[in-house]
């Protein structure tokens, strides 16, 4: 099944080309899609722009309301009637109560419409007065990402690769018990199936981060049902009907057509602009294996996208991503002379998928961000040195601490290549990534503590905002 059949026709449906021309003549929608996999901080960034957007005070490079033009912000009635409310209320809670923690992670889809009455710039300034702009801001586990590049595959070329990464030495002990039931003579499907499912949840929780099937780490109600019970397999010399080969290719095609073709064709096929929230500290945490295994997701599922210039016939002609920022996650972690040298190791990771978006015309920016601050810089005295740290709460305990985390290298190449080489250990450096506690926030104002999200919003809708 080719991907480009499910999103690049002329019009996909009547009724989707009757609702997509309703832009042409109402109030103009941006639809803004937050990816990221998992430990990305796909919620709290949601929440966080929201809140920022609802609340500016701490927006100054948002032009918009640098300029006093955004006159109101305010929350919608869902747009989708179909698709569950981005719960915004409840993790802005978690976030801000006398016991902050971290909202839970991203299980489904999920929608939000926040619309701002703006004055516009240039010539339209004096005819018409403000003007609304929808921002409709589309949610999606990470999980979900990796499915992307199994559109474009035969469960025959899905094995092959599946199982040489399971066979390489960062899978190995995470896939043992999946590849000796592989390997037996007449293995039981459900049983194989299950121990694949497990693999892909140890390796997740080792930090890799491709585990594709994604939903088969967050079922639903699918949870076993035929289209989730499924393995990869060696290819047999003969492959009857009835074998096991056949069933399980059957599977593999109803997956991609029953889970993974209409999320591409109602949401991901319609997205207007892109966010895509990278851990690369997390991964670099988890070492070299992790880093590569991160940079070879990004890729596969990047080069999915449909990035192209804007035009005002996308309602018709179908929607392109016009916008995409790779955004480095938890900056909060760093001191600030390093967050360059953070967004540099993000941008290297998703180097080719970036230079083919520019070619074909869309704008792409990398930046270093925390959606959430969750600590302050301080500097301390320690054999008579000063030395540059972050001081936080410790999640689980609560209790302050100044930690460093470690200096990145000032080249990418110093991480990616010893990555792409498959070392087990960074030879001469160790990086530490400590999980911070929310900070305590009660009575504070002006929007939720943050680094760059203004930089990124003006990146993202401020054209918009004109």
């Amino acid at each position: 099944m080719d991907l480009n059949r499910l999103t690049g026709g002329l019009i996909q449906s009547v009724g989707d080309a009757v609702g997509e021309l309703g832009g042409l003549f109402g109030d103009p929608v941006v639809r803004l899609g937050v990816t990221g996999l998992s430990r990305a901080g796909k919620t709290v960034f949601i929440t966080s722009l929201v809140a920022n957007l609802l609340d500016r005070g701490r927006m100054p490079q948002l032009r918009a309301e640098a300029e006093h033009r955004i006159l109101a912000a305010y929350l919608q009635p869902q747009p989708d009637h179909t698709i569950p409310r981005f719960a915004y209320e409840d993790h802005l809670a978690a976030l801000t109560g006398p016991d902050p923690r971290w909202p839970e992670s991203t299980r489904s889809i999920s929608t939000l419409r926040l619309s701002l009455r703006v004055t516009p710039t240039g010539m339209m300034r004096g005819i018409g007065g403000p003007k609304v702009v929808h921002l409709d801001i589309v949610d999606y586990p990470g999980e979900w990402l990796l499915d992307l590049p199994l559109m474009n595959e035969s469960f025959e070329e899905w094995s092959r690769a599946a199982i040489a990464i399971a066979r390489t030495p960062a899978r190995a002990p995470h896939s043992a018990a999946w590849l000796a039931r592989l390997a037996a003579t007449e293995p039981a499907a459900r049983a194989l199936a299950a121990d694949f499912t497990a693999y892909l949840a140890a390796a997740r929780a080792a930090g890799l981060s491709s585990v594709a099937p994604g939903r088969f780490l967050m079922p639903g109600d699918l949870e076993g049902s035929p289209a989730l019970t499924f393995s990869p397999l060696d290819r047999p010399a003969r492959r009857a009907a009835d074998s096991l080969w056949r069933a399980f290719e059957q599977r593999f095609e109803a997956y991609k057509r029953v889970v993974v073709a209409p999320f591409f064709r109602n949401h991901f096929a319609r997205l207007d602009r892109q966010v895509v929230l990278i851990d690369a500290l997390g991964a670099i945490h988890d070492g070299p294996r992790a880093v590569e295994d991160l940079r070879a997701a990004m890729a596969e599922i990047l080069a999915c996208f449909r990035p192209g210039p804007r035009s005002w016939l996308a309602p018709i002609l179908g929607r392109r991503i016009d916008r995409i920022l790779f955004a480095a996650t938890k900056a909060d972690h760093l001191h600030h002379s390093q967050h360059g040298k953070l967004a540099a190791i993000a941008q290297a990771l998703v180097k080719d998928a970036r230079a083919r978006a520019e070619f074909t015309g869309a704008a792409t920016q990398a930046l270093s961000i925390a959606s959430l601050r969750a600590t302050v810089e301080a500097t301390v005295i320690r054999d008579g040195r000063e030395i540059d740290v972050v001081r936080g709460r410790l999640e689980g305990s609560g209790e302050e601490a100044a930690l460093f985390p470690g200096n990145l290298p000032e080249d990418p190449a110093a991480i990616l290549s010893p990555a792409r080489q498959g070392v087990e250990d960074w030879s001469d450096a160790a990086y530490r990534v400590t999980r911070f506690a929310p900070p305590l926030l009660a009575g504070a104002g002006g929007g939720l503590p943050h680094i760059r999200l203004d930089r990124a919003a003006e990146f993202l809708i401020g054209d918009r905002l004109g």
